[in-house]
């Protein structure tokens, strides 16, 4: 079932679904697999699998010189969905991304995507590389998701992005996309980020997940402004876990959303990783569990260096 029809299906049906990230290049699978049956055997609706811009590396070319390279630190999005869905037999959706590729580039993740019988795509910009200290759009690539979906939606209706028409169309993509509770980093306010969702869905969005956040109240202003504007796309709450004590700071850096204090002032009374992985199993089951009382039964989860995490606020939240 194709991803846009399992969220807009029986309201009442409770539902997960798990983010993961591709190995680092040359580290194999296993860990990855390994952690895909944990997450399977809790009977997930889809499994999203991210992709990340390609970085500069410095390769030393002798005498004091270096030459700058650019490479895709995290290859393989596309395969590991196509070996998720054969060996487990899940709904998964790939990011498509514009950060780090050019139209043509896209053009034959699509092809790919679709010669595998891949067509629940995640649309995003993506982050700005490491080295940039604003988003700089490749050469002959896209500046803003509108455009991306504006391409895959050009791709739907049997055109390549030149014009050219598609001699033999295949199945169309379906699009989700993200949003921002807290709003974007790089949006002024957050009521321009949300026209920009908006804009989305115009183009043929089909529903939205959010980036993490830990106030549930931040989800339910931000999704009754949503419908105030006339946004009346599924909106997915996206919950991680804190699973580190080191969180508490590069949480908030790196995802640009708040921890509560009432959150805060528990985890500084941690003494180890352990309790404060404990401590996020603990909120995040209660934040779920408020989700569900506020008749939210879609949840997606951020998996990452929380798996073990996630499978155990599943099970306690299949047991209430």
């Amino acid at each position: 079932m194709a991803v846009a029809n399992i969220v807009n299906q029986d309201k009442k049906l409770r539902q997960f679904s798990f983010e993961v990230l591709p190995p680092l290049k040359g580290m194999g699978t296993e860990k990855l697999f390994s952690d895909i049956e944990k997450l399977c055997a809790l009977n997930p609706a889809f499994i999203n699998i991210t992709t990340h811009h390609s970085e500069y590396v410095y390769k030393d070319v002798g005498e004091g010189r270096f030459e700058r390279q650019r490479v895709r630190r995290r290859p393989g999005t596309i395969a590991v969905a196509a070996a998720i869905q054969q060996r487990f037999g899940v709904p998964v959706q790939p990011h498509v991304i514009c950060s780090g590729a050019t139209i043509e580039d896209i053009e034959y993740e699509l092809l790919d995507l679709q010669f595998l019988g891949i067509t629940d795509l995640l649309l995003l910009r993506g982050d700005k590389a490491k080295e940039d200290s604003v988003f700089k759009p490749t050469p002959g690539g896209h500046t803003h998701t509108t455009d991306l979906i504006r391409q895959v939606q050009r791709f739907n209706e049997g055109f390549f992005a030149d014009g050219t028409p598609i001699k033999c169309p295949g199945a169309k993509f379906d699009i989700g996309v993200a949003c921002y509770p807290e709003k974007h980093e790089e949006a002024p306010n957050l009521e321009r980020d949300m026209e920009y969702l908006r804009q989305k869905q115009e183009l043929g969005a089909q529903y939205a997940v959010t980036q993490l956040f830990y106030d549930n109240q931040k989800y339910f202003d931000f999704v009754d402004k949503a419908r105030q504007m006339g946004i009346t796309i599924p909106i997915i709450p996206g919950i991680k876990p804190l699973a580190k004590l080191s969180q508490l700071t590069v949480v908030p850096k790196t995802f640009h959303c708040d921890i509560p204090e009432s959150l805060a002032r528990e985890i500084v009374k941690c003494k180890t990783d352990e309790d404060a992985k404990r401590l996020g199993i603990k909120w995040t089951v209660q934040q779920c569990r408020e989700l569900y009382e506020h008749g939210i039964n879609d949840i997606h989860f951020y998996t990452i260096g929380a798996v073990d995490s996630v499978v155990e606020i599943v099970r306690e939240l299949r047991v209430q």
